[in-house]
């Protein structure tokens, strides 16, 4: 096997191992907090392997001209490898995608339902989430259309659960469409990449079950005191988590984050992810940047191993963060409130 990947593949696991090497390192985030002015983040981020990234910027310096910069260099590393790829990555590339297009669509229909303009809400959308029939959606005047439109002959398609009340869609709630589509996305991911076997079958299965469970205990805790009922919290939990069905089935009729902890705690020992850090004193810390913590230091050790191509899910799954976390802290400068400046997720390389 290993023979195989190095003949299709080991050019861009290399290239993709290189582009981790590039990251923000711990001492350049301490650059970066110690920054008077955004200037002066451009200049340091440009200091790094970013390089000259904001080179024909000559609008007055803010936050979006430099979360535009991030995002471009995301998206021109992503689609150099995914162009050079051959099958199955090719595939396993896409899925890595497809997130983004459900974030996509769940901000339109909730654009739409607020009355906002489809052209405004197109540009709004994130580049990698784009796809051919989303250009063709202007047409859409509310929400049930833009389902319509978006969920045939779509990449999105395979994610719609038959049982999704499409004729209510207008009166459902965004976030729980957003979580039947990630609930479909993230069972056929696991599929396809238990189905590759090896190396990539182990390291995947165990970052997209993590992220089941994440996604599992966030609804759980967000569902306390609403008008969701049990019946409906099951159904949007990823069933390929390490959390068994018993616990699933509690957690969906529990309305108290206390019991939630101990059902997490029982079968998994998730029930840490609740505790107070000691760092934490303002409560900055939430549930989902305890996650992101866990989440990183999984996607820093998937490069641990080789021939295998959880790298490239979890470079992207990085990169992410480390834009994230670039953006917080030049929001942190631009409004003045230096105070907060390293509620940052750290990410653990050195």
């Amino acid at each position: 096997m290993s023979m195989i990947f190095n003949t299709e593949w080991g050019y861009l696991e290399a290239l993709t191992r290189g582009f981790k090497n590039g990251m923000l390192k711990h001492s350049d985030y301490l650059n970066l907090t110690q920054c008077d002015s955004l200037e002066d983040v451009m200049i340091s981020i440009q200091g790094t392997d970013y390089g000259i990234i904001f080179g024909g910027e000559n609008k007055e310096p803010c936050v979006e001209v430099i979360e535009r910069a991030l995002r471009d260099r995301l998206l021109q590393q992503y689609y150099y490898i995914r162009s050079h790829a051959t099958e199955p990555l090719t595939t396993f590339m896409e899925y890595i995608r497809y997130p983004f297009m459900i974030d996509n669509v769940a901000l339109l229909i909730a654009g739409l339902n607020n009355h906002r303009s489809m052209k405004r809400l197109l540009r709004m959308c994130h580049p990698l989430g784009e796809f051919d029939q989303l250009g063709a959606i202007e047409v859409a005047t509310n929400s049930s259309e833009l389902f319509d439109a978006i969920l045939i002959d779509t990449p999105l398609a395979q994610f719609v659960p038959p049982d999704l009340p499409m004729e209510g869609i207008q009166r459902l709630d965004v976030e729980i469409v957003r979580a039947h589509l990630y609930r479909a996305y993230l069972e056929k991911f696991y599929a396809y990449c238990k189905n590759l076997g090896g190396t990539t079958a182990n390291v995947m299965t165990n970052l997209l079950s993590f992220e089941a469970d994440r996604r599992t205990i966030t609804i759980a805790v967000n569902s306390i005191d609403s008008e969701i009922s049990p019946k409906e919290r099951l159904r949007m939990f990823p069933s390929c988590g390490y959390l068994p069905k018993i616990a699933l089935a509690s957690m969906s009729v529990l309305n108290d984050s206390d019991k939630i902890r101990d059902v997490c705690n029982m079968f998994d020992g998730y029930g840490k992810m609740f505790d107070n850090f000691e760092r934490d004193t303002d409560g900055m810390i939430t549930l989902e940047d305890r996650f992101l913590m866990v989440e990183a230091k999984k996607n820093v050790q998937t490069f641990l191993q080789q021939y295998q191509f959880g790298v490239f899910y979890s470079f992207m799954k990085l990169k992410q963060l480390e834009c994230r976390n670039i953006v917080w802290i030049s929001e942190c400068i631009a409004q003045r409130q230096t105070d907060k400046i390293n509620a940052y997720i750290p990410i653990p390389f050195d």
